[in-house]
């Protein structure tokens, strides 16, 4: 079999939103499509894939550097020992051939699109959901029949106060899930602690809240956070300070009791061993929230659960960051704790099928072969028009 076509095109998000850090008005990501002869119910198959919010396509890299190599390698250089699939694994080293160890950066980001697209179209060739053929693969056969979501919202808005912020979180409420988190860090303390309290007003339990900070404070500001959030008692504190600032996150373990969550933008498998290595991460009780879609895709993402399990932590304690469909299938399929969820956020990428709600703060999967794109339509529309 073989890989006949391959396209990226980037696509602007265009969102008036922002977090501690960046506003999202011109934010895009890219979209990819992999055709291959293989032909199921009279068309050929097609795997799709998209990189996750919060960082910009990376259409030059794809273009310049992943895309040609896909296209460039053999066959028995990207499929199984039968030559009746493509392996993602083997995909994987043709992707990486001439890259240094290290230096991560957007790079991880354009494998990770690729690397979605691949396992769709892996999926679709042997007509089994994703999240089935993950759990058949590597699970004993196991998938989990519904995951766990929280809806991700509380962003700072033109003249968004607190009763908007409260009729937003009573409308993820009303839409079925149990716990929300907001965001802080772009306001003082203050101001923050008013806007946490109102949304505590709305959910009746601050046990159902989980704050995100995006990176946005030094050791002193997390610290200061940290005494003020604990009385509450909230679902998460996360990513108080720079990812990669361990020491950070080791000192801040000492002043607050309750869970934390960060790992969203680590990109690797070496800066995840360093995460709960030197980062005084807690697996009784902390969150990683590593995101298949930015950290060179799901060939890498089992090498972190392999390293997890190693050093005692449970696949439970993974809640994908992004809120898509391929971290909702890789939690089912592989038995993380949850899924990221942005309700009416980032569209289309945002979201899962479109006839499957949220019910108890879980969803469930369709039965649809690949990551199951084609059963959200708005979605899909947009994919399908890459190879146009």
């Amino acid at each position: 079999m073989k890989i006949t076509q391959v396209e990226e095109r980037a696509v602007p998000i265009k969102s008036d939103i922002r977090n501690a850090f960046i506003d999202f008005s011109k934010m895009n990501v890219s979209v990819v499509a992999v055709k291959t002869d293989v032909i199921k119910n009279g068309k050929s198959v097609v795997g799709y894939g998209f990189n996750s919010n919060g960082r910009y396509a990376p259409s030059g890299l794809l273009r310049e550097r992943f895309i040609p190599r896909l296209l460039e390698a053999s066959e028995q250089e990207i499929t199984d020992d039968d030559g009746a699939n493509l392996d993602p694994f083997k995909i994987w080293n043709v992707l990486m051939t001439g890259e240094k160890p290290g230096g991560h950066g957007e790079r991880s980001v354009a494998v990770g699109v690729i690397d979605m697209a691949i396992w769709d179209a892996v999926a679709k060739i042997e007509e089994k959901p994703l999240h089935q053929l993950l759990a058949e693969r590597y699970r004993r056969g196991k998938a989990d029949s519904s995951v766990f979501v929280y809806a991700a919202g509380g962003y700072y808005q033109p003249g968004k106060g607190n009763e908007a912020l409260q009729q937003e979180m009573r409308t993820y409420l009303e839409a079925g899930y149990s716990v929300v988190k907001m965001k802080i860090g772009g306001v003082p303390l203050e101001e923050d602690i008013r806007r946490i309290e109102a949304v505590i007003d709305v959910t009746g339990d601050a046990g159902k809240l989980a704050v995100d900070a995006n990176g946005r404070f030094d050791l002193d500001e997390a610290i200061a956070y940290a005494k003020a959030l604990e009385p509450y008692g909230l679902f998460w504190y996360e990513e108080a300070g720079d990812p990669l600032d361990y020491a950070l996150q080791n000192t801040l373990g000492r002043y607050y009791s309750h869970p934390m969550a960060t790992g969203e933008n680590l990109f690797s498998m070496q800066d995840a061993r360093n995460l709960i290595s030197y980062g005084g991460m807690r697996p009784d009780r902390d969150y990683l929230q590593f995101d298949c879609a930015l950290s060179y895709g799901l060939v890498e993402y089992m090498r972190t659960l392999d390293m997890l399990e190693a050093n005692g932590w449970s696949s439970r304690r993974c809640i994908p960051h992004g809120g898509h469909q391929m971290s909702l299938n890789i939690a089912a399929g592989l038995g993380l704790g949850g899924n990221e969820s942005y309700p009416g956020v980032f569209e289309p990428f945002g979201g899962f099928a479109d006839d499957y709600p949220v019910e108890n703060g879980y969803v469930q999967l369709p039965e649809v072969p690949g990551v199951g794109f084609e059963a959200k339509n708005n979605l899909y529309t947009l994919l399908r028009s890459v190879l146009q």
